[in-house]
């Protein structure tokens, strides 16, 4: 059975451009045995030191694009912005082969439930759950996909079930995150019950989360939305805002 908190060191061995704003890091680690063969889409938190004289860490997760429990390897892709000051951002971009971390998991993936169709949308950090979530549903699966990118050259070819239309967004404009929320409201639904999948800014996610359950009248339990992160924050303040929302959401 798989530790949850236990911490594991994770050890680079390769890293690539899937974007120019994309960058996969490979991971090997002598302890993912434990690790089921159903960890895609699921999640690691990765542990970045505060500093010397503070022995907390800064904790991010992220998720699990691909694992290949035959060669105890797992990848996952990280935004990479020209402009990037978060601490997560910061090492990947300059990760190389050798270059160690600790992380702690796997957490699980959302569950999705059964439904007439399911609706994905993301802005860019979203990109690899979306993909993830894409790779591993039925084939029969219908639905609409709608993702935000920073430019032309972040559109990736999606491996997804043939009854699924994608859209893509392009958004150059790093101050205006009401583009995703717009895209929505011109999107004609499919026929039938869907569930919400969707990940991006908070901002955009408390709009999106206010039209699905006010005004297209999705019940909670067919919905899963959550905040990546949030503009003008760090990702502890952002999470310390996620939280308080959150627990007013599932009241």
């Amino acid at each position: 059975m798989v530790d949850f908190k236990r911490e594991r060191k994770l050890s680079v061995v390769k890293t690539s451009y899937v974007t120019p704003h994309v960058k996969r890091i490979t991971f090997f680690c002598k302890d993912f045995l434990d690790f089921s063969n159903n960890e895609k889409g699921g999640y690691l938190k990765l542990l970045f030191s505060k500093g010397e004289l503070n022995d907390k860490n800064l904790v991010r997760p992220y998720t699990i694009r691909n694992f290949r429990k035959q060669k105890l390897e797992i990848d996952i892709d990280f935004i990479i912005h020209d402009s990037s000051h978060g601490v997560a951002s910061k090492w990947a971009s300059k990760a190389d082969k050798g270059d160690e971390i600790f992380v702690t998991g796997p957490g699980t993936k959302p569950i999705i439930k059964n439904a007439d169709w399911i609706f994905f949308i993301g802005d860019m950090s979203s990109l690899p759950a979306i993909s993830a979530n894409l790779e591993e549903i039925e084939q029969n699966t219908k639905g609409i996909i709608v993702i935000e990118i920073i430019s032309k050259k972040d559109k990736i070819k999606i491996k997804k079930p043939k009854n699924f239309t994608l859209h893509w967004i392009v958004n150059e404009e790093k101050d205006q995150n009401q583009e995703l929320y717009k895209q929505i409201l011109t999107i004609e639904w499919l026929a039938g019950k869907p569930f919400i999948w969707a990940a991006c800014e908070f901002s955009a996610m408390k709009k999106l989360r206010n039209y699905f359950q006010n005004i297209k009248k999705i019940e909670k339990e067919y919905i899963y939305i959550s905040s990546y992160w949030k503009k003008g924050s760090d990702q502890e303040q952002h999470k310390i805002i996620k939280k308080k929302d959150n627990q007013i959401w599932k009241a």
